[in-house]
């Protein structure tokens, strides 16, 4: 009896060990993770306070954070069907140029062979690919390179005898019309007067050094060639219609009255769309191969125009207009390579001082 009584006692002291033992782990645990969590707790960055007044000011930092770009709307959303078969057909026209006024065109013949879209990607509609959002909300309007102001009609045809090298439309024609209702159809979601975010080409900072042809050759044979050959003579389709990939030099590219031949157009167009597979948001081209490539490929052959006429007021001309005269001291070479800061500042010195002297009359 008495030897069962005792191992009920030691049973029970066992117990009790193993329990204080659990307790004393699980206390033990507690501990561990208590402690970092409270010191992570303790040193929380303070939650910022904004005043009521503030929140104009927070909105407005946050928008230039997140840039919201146009959209063009669908040409499937039109509903009216004379309407919507015109803006198709100048659809068409923009993405398929050569077939219908190319040299073997169905229609007429006065063009290179290049589409309007090797130039405006994806029929005008991509983002910092030289789109056609702000044509319709910002035209009619005042172009210092012709001195006058100019509607949609001429800024087409600007392009048909430049970036095409080749004879104007008339104005009344079929083909014009349809460019023109498919170019306004695009701008039916931006208001007049204002420009539709991410138009045009992006932003594209200068060098401090000139733009080097040498080094662009080597970007073009590494990443540009495969697609627009060793020559630059593009690559033609099957039946030999129009170009998978456009010349950029040569006999069948863009002539030097074109707006990508200013050096600046270039390496902004190709920064952020070139090689295939880039975007503004993803370039594979780092800046300084942007601007070097541009002006390798700006230094070949291409067909000349002559346009006499252009800038009448010479100190409207962009910095990297590759042709003089100018209004200030700096060579043609400089203002077709650069380094064009110093330039810009100059023009900034001038413009400045104008500002001050109207003043002054005033």
């Amino acid at each position: 009896m008495s030897q069962k009584h005792d191992d009920g006692d030691v049973s029970r002291d066992l117990l009790s060990v193993i329990r204080k033992l659990i307790n004393l782990m699980v206390l033990l645990i507690v501990i561990i993770v208590a402690l970092p969590l409270g010191y992570y707790l303790v040193n929380l960055p303070k939650r910022p306070k904004v005043k009521l007044e503030d929140t104009q000011a927070v909105i407005a930092e946050v928008k230039s954070v997140v840039q919201d770009f146009w959209i063009a709307p669908e040409v499937s959303t039109i509903t009216n069907a004379e309407q919507k078969s015109e803006v198709e057909y100048g659809k068409e026209l923009i993405a398929h140029t050569a077939k219908y006024l190319g040299p073997n065109g169905s229609v007429r013949q006065i063009s290179n062979g290049m589409n309007c879209q090797n130039c405006h990607l994806k029929a005008g509609t991509a983002v910092f690919g030289n789109n056609y959002g702000s044509v319709a909300s910002l035209y009619p309007k005042f172009r210092a390179r012709s001195g006058t102001e100019e509607g949609i009609e001429k800024r087409v045809n600007d392009c048909f005898e430049r970036s095409l090298n080749g004879s104007a439309l008339e104005t009344n024609s079929k083909e014009m019309k349809a460019i023109v209702a498919y170019i306004n159809f695009l701008g039916t979601n931006v208001k007049k007067g204002e420009k539709a975010a991410g138009s045009g080409f992006g932003e594209l900072a200068y060098l401090d050094r000139a733009a080097d042809p040498g080094k662009g050759k080597a970007v073009y044979t590494s990443k540009c060639q495969s697609c627009h050959q060793p020559d630059g003579s593009g690559l033609l389709n099957q039946d030999k219609t129009e170009y998978m990939f456009p010349p950029l030099w040569g006999k069948n590219s863009y002539n030097d009255g074109a707006g990508l031949y200013r050096i600046s157009n270039f390496a902004k167009y190709v920064r952020d769309n070139m090689p295939q597979g880039a975007t503004y948001e993803n370039p594979i081209l780092s800046d300084e191969e942007a601007w070097d490539v541009a002006a390798y490929i700006n230094s070949q052959t291409r067909p000349h125009i002559n346009v006499p006429k252009d800038w009448p007021d010479k100190s409207k001309k962009p910095i990297d207009h590759p042709f003089g005269p100018y209004s200030d001291k700096f060579s043609e070479e400089q203002h077709k390579f650069g380094p064009f800061k110093p330039i810009a500042e100059e023009q900034k010195k001038s413009a400045d001082s104008s500002k001050k002297n109207t003043a002054v009359k005033i």
